[in-house]
Parts: C-alpha cells; structure tokens; sequence
C-alpha cells in the first residue's frame, strides 16, 4: 500500500487539487503495479512561507506551483520502475493538472510489509503473508 503525502501552496481550486491526487494515483497503478484502489492520500496546503524550497537547486526552475510528493511504500520495485514512475508522474502532473514539470518534486521512501497496518492493530501484510505459507 502506498501512502502518499502531497504538499502544495494554498490557491489551487478543489478540481485541480483532486487532479493532481489523481494523476500521482495513475502513476503507482501503472508503473509500479499498484492496485488501483490501493488508495491513500493526505493533501495538504500551505500559507506563503511555509513551503521552503530552492528555485534553482540542480538547475531547476521552480516557482510558486511547486508540488512536493512523498510516496510511503513497500520496498522491491526495480529502479527501472522508479524512473519510470517519476517520468510516468511529472506528464500526467502537466497534462492533467497543469503542474510545470519542473515544479514536481517526488520522494519515494520504502520500507518493509511489516511497518504497515490498515487498523484494528493488526500487521495484515505480516498476517496474509502467513496463511500463504501453511
């Protein structure tokens, strides 16, 4: 299950929010085989000053409609895949919700199936991944 955190500057209406959450979700089901409705998202918008970034940092040029995405998910995916989603990301960003590429920062932060649980304080990856072995 990815979790995903989307961070932008207050201003944008509620269509292009939903399409820049949409077109990240796009992105994971077709380049890193994700489940399409394997979908979880905090977006969150903030006030002038408080979305530090550098415009220029590795030859950039950001403005004011930088979007940065943190993509919390299981480890295993090829760097072939990460390319591919990064790319993947940024055209749909642009055609989608008008995000300039170059204003489209993507973290990806993997970890183990047993750092995940869906509620009830239960690990159902570490729990599934059990029955399949009996």
């Amino acid at each position: 299950m990815p979790f995903v955190r989307i961070d932008l500057l207050k201003g944008r209406s509620e269509p292009e929010i939903a399409a820049i959450g949409n077109a990240i979700h796009h992105a994971l089901v077709e380049c890193l085989n994700v489940p399409e409705r394997d979908h979880f998202q905090v977006i969150t918008e903030h006030a002038p000053g408080r979305l530090i970034y550098d415009p220029a940092y590795l030859d950039g040029e950001r403005s004011n409609g930088i979007v940065f995405v943190q993509v919390f998910l299981s480890s295993g995916r090829t760097t072939e895949q990460k390319k591919a989603f990064y790319s993947r990301a940024a055209s749909r960003l642009e055609s989608e919700a008008g995000v300039r590429p170059q204003d489209a920062t993507i973290v990806l932060v993997e970890n183990a199936r047993e750092d995940w649980s869906f509620g009830h304080g239960i690990a159902q990856y570490l729990v599934l991944a059990k029955e399949q072995w009996k």
